[in-house]
């Protein structure tokens, strides 16, 4: 962000919340906000929750950077008064279940005391419906979410992704949805209460069963369809090299022809189908022996130097630790050194925003919004030019076209989209109809003169400009911030990319995949017993990250979050800002406790593991499963009581008792068990589960969203969490490439229809076949 803004400044938050919400409110103070965390005395416990570094909780630190912590006691009369005068003076509340309650109001009670108070309950499941008394762990909303039926091998047991990634995904889902209500209140007046569930924002934010991905969005429908696991873990393999592991992600021609190259023209793979991508994977047994052979006696960092020569992408296979020690992250600020004691200290991530650098508030207020206006969204009236691709660029767009935002998606008739890429005989992708409903297309050539120009004309009437291209693509195209800013001094610019935009990585491809092997992501994304790296069991076979699509769907919400703080700071100083947001800093703070706790051991820091347990077990069915979560001794001694024998300390021997306690059982009637027992459990889900799924239904999560080029609606979520004021967002269909070109060019831009023929004819401006035929939504003019 541009040098020397805070761009939440004046925003007070009072954070009443126990973990859940603590990395909640950790992002608004990243930002700068002013966050006062009230810790209960003998309540929660999160100053001595493990993992701990010798005394020191790495969660609880990590949570908490850049906050004011205050200690007040409920039972005091004193501090009762002080809780609610800071409630009374603070534009935000983040509380859990139970925290404010215990200074005699929940969050919805003190919203409705405080009328432009934006106040937020954070459970897992939600405040009503069927699972309102659930318990979750990272665990459990794996399973339930689909992301565990979607890793590990095709047959025998799912593989848990690695703890840690649900909650902060949750978090940030979580901060995206108040921050957005309090720019509501800014522009439309009038506070807000979410009742936010955990588990609903893992579904909507890791691996979405409806939204912009190709695995489960492919068209499974409520009943029927394959209930197996994906085949294809190997889709961009991994390969033992002398000192680790490399991975390999071939998409384009070119790239396989250099890796063709490199290999030495093998004659077996001279055919020119080999160019496609289908007819590799039929050939990927004989493929694979023939790259794994190439690369058995080299260096991870002599394959990554070749590779990068020869335009293939690659990437080591790094350990969090190795992840942590790099040059990059150093070099762009995203680590710092934390003390653990007087003689020893801790490498830790700083958070994914770059951000250049007492009980009572810091600094003068915000001003309240405008008297209230009802039925209104809080981007009504936002303008967006949105250039970004795929899965984090396309879902930032998105994120602001639910919640009112007209969003102008630019395409390309010479580099599509890849999410318009489609079936033979498919009009539209459903990932795209998902990822860009209620936006619009304007097709130009940015590359020619008048297509640039047209652009700029558009900047200069438009709020924001979105773009995921890699670092320096947009300043090629003749659109670097310094000149957006100078065609528009208000406008926010919102970038992310692979490695962002400085750095010995940000010129490094930056596919997803090669993201989390080079993050080290990959390294803990593996099968239990899997840990010794060095042991000639190891393979990388055990590696189960290939079909996530994490971190693009909370990168976006990262990118949103700055890129709305920008919009918020513009409200106070009325000048623009520039955002980008680097992929690889957000799966590492995804993962901050994980990577801290595994550099403190490599450090030979004293370090207290958690203890708990999180156990896949075999359930009544073909490949059903369920999830149990043991936190600590007192699951422990539920557990035990309900089975009726003692549990065994090991992992290994708790999980299968637990398994062979299972097995059998069908997984809705023991997950209904145990969690009325007060243990976090969950069933494995498929997508087709969760359009069935009782609580989700009456919480209302999807909506049908209808398309004309589609036979049956699909699933659509309608907004980033419940709202009491707020509408929900329409669901209007995503647009056929350059559908709304004339209308744009039209009413936006003064062309007549004379002009838009032949800048038409002449490639500047294209449109869908159809469009001209088709009746225009009067809505589209931007």
């Amino acid at each position: 962000m541009t040098a020397g803004q805070v761009l939440l400044d004046g925003v007070r938050v009072v954070d009443a919340a126990g973990a859940g919400g603590s990395a909640v409110t950790r992002l608004l103070a990243d930002l700068g906000a002013d966050v006062i965390k009230i810790e209960v005395p003998a309540a929660h416990g999160g100053r001595a929750a493990s993992p701990l570094v010798g005394s020191l909780s790495i969660s609880h630190t990590l949570d908490n950077a850049n906050k004011r912590c205050l200690a007040l006691d409920p039972t005091d009369d004193i501090d009762r008064r002080r809780f609610h005068e800071l409630v009374g003076g603070a534009d935000i509340l983040v509380a859990d279940g139970d925290l404010a309650a215990a200074f005699g109001a929940g969050a919805a009670e003190l919203a409705d005391r405080h009328q432009d108070l934006v106040a937020m309950t954070i459970t897992d499941f939600g405040a009503d419906g069927p699972y309102r008394n659930w318990r979750g762990t990272d665990a459990v909303f794996y399973a339930m979410s689909t992301a565990l039926s979607r890793s590990g091998p095709p047959t025998g047991t799912p593989v848990l992704p690695p703890v840690g990634i649900a909650s902060a995904t949750a978090a940030a889902q979580a901060a995206w949805a108040v921050l957005a209500a309090y720019y509501h209140r800014l522009r439309h007046g009038g506070g807000e209460h979410i009742d936010f569930s955990r588990f609903e924002a893992v579904v909507q934010a890791l691996d979405p069963p409806f939204g912009s991905q190709g695995q489960a969005a492919a068209g499974l429908k409520r009943s029927g369809g394959w209930r197996g696991r994906p085949r294809n873990q190997q889709i961009y393999p991994t390969f033992r090299c002398r000192d680790g592991y490399v991975r390999i992600c071939l998409l384009s021609p070119r790239q396989w022809r250099g890796m063709r190259a490199w290999l030495g023209e093998p004659a077996e793979f001279a055919d020119p189908k080999f160019d496609s991508i289908a007819a590799r994977f039929a050939a990927t047994d004989q493929l694979n022996a023939l790259i794994g052979a190439l690369f058995a006696e080299q260096t991870m960092a002599e394959l990554v130097k070749h590779g990068q020569s020869r335009g293939v992408p690659i990437a080591a296979v790094q350990t969090p630790a190795e992840a942590l020690a790099s040059d990059h992250l150093r070099t762009v600020g995203a680590l710092a050194s934390l003390p653990v004691d007087a003689e020893a200290s801790v490498t830790v991530p700083v958070g994914p925003f770059v951000v250049d650098a007492a009980a009572q508030w810091l600094g003068a207020p915000n001003a309240l919004g405008r008297p209230q206006k009802q039925g209104v969204r809080p981007f009504d009236g936002l303008r967006i030019l949105d250039l970004g691709v795929i899965v984090a660029g396309g879902e930032l767009g998105r994120l602001f076209a639910d919640l009112g935002a007209r969003v102008v998606k630019v395409e390309s008739a010479a580099y599509p989209d890849g999410l318009r890429q489609t079936a033979p005989g498919q009009a539209m992708s459903a990932s795209w109809a998902l990822t860009h409903r209620n936006e619009l297309s304007f097709g130009v050539d940015l590359r020619s003169t008048e297509g640039a120009e047209i652009f700029a004309k558009l900047v200069g009437r438009t709020d924001l400009v979105f773009a995921n291209f890699k670092p320096g693509t947009l300043a090629g195209l003749g659109f670097s911030f310094e000149k957006l800013r100078q065609i528009n001094p208000r406008l926010v610019l919102a970038e992310s990319s692979a490695f962002g935009d400085t750095g010995p990585w940000s010129a490094q491809m930056g596919y997803g995949p090669l993201v989390r092997a080079t993050t080290g992501v990959t390294r803990l994304w593996r099968a239990p017993g899997g840990r010794g790296d060095s042991s000639a069991e190891f393979s990388s076979t055990q590696f189960f990250d290939a079909t996530t699509v994490f971190p693009d769907h909370v990168a976006a919400r990262i990118t949103a979050i700055a890129t709305l703080a920008a919009l918020i700071g513009r409200e106070r100083t009325g000048t623009g800002a520039h955002v980008h947001i680097s992929q690889a800093e957000v799966a590492i703070n995804q993962l901050a406790v994980a990577y801290v706790a595994e550099a403190a051991a490599q450090s030979g820091l004293e370090l207290t593991e958690d203890p708990a347990v999180h156990a896949v077990c075999p359930c009544a069915g073909d490949d059903e499963w369920c999830v149990i979560s043991v936190r600590d001794q007192a699951d422990r001694d539920t557990l035990a009581a309900l089975i009726g024998i003692d549990l065994p300390v090991g992992v290994a021997a708790l999980t299968a008792i637990l398994g062979a306690y299972t097995s059998g059982r069908d997984k809705h009637e023991l997950t209904e068990q145990l969690q009325q027992a007060g243990i976090p459990a969950g069933p494995m889900n498929r997508p087709a589960d969760v359009l069935d799924d009782v609580q989700l239904q009456f919480r209302s999560l999807y909506a049908d969203l209808e398309h004309p080029l589609f036979d049956e609606p699909m699933p659509s979520e309608t907004g980033p969490a419940p709202y009491r004021r707020i509408p929900r967002g329409e669901l209007r269909p995503a647009p056929t490439a350059g559908e709304h070109t004339r209308d744009i060019a039209h009413r936006a831009l003064g062309l007549d229809i004379s002009d838009i023929d032949r800048l038409i004819a002449e490639g500047v401006l294209f449109e869908t076949a159809s469009s001209a035929a088709t009746p225009t939504d009067q809505r589209t003019a931007t």
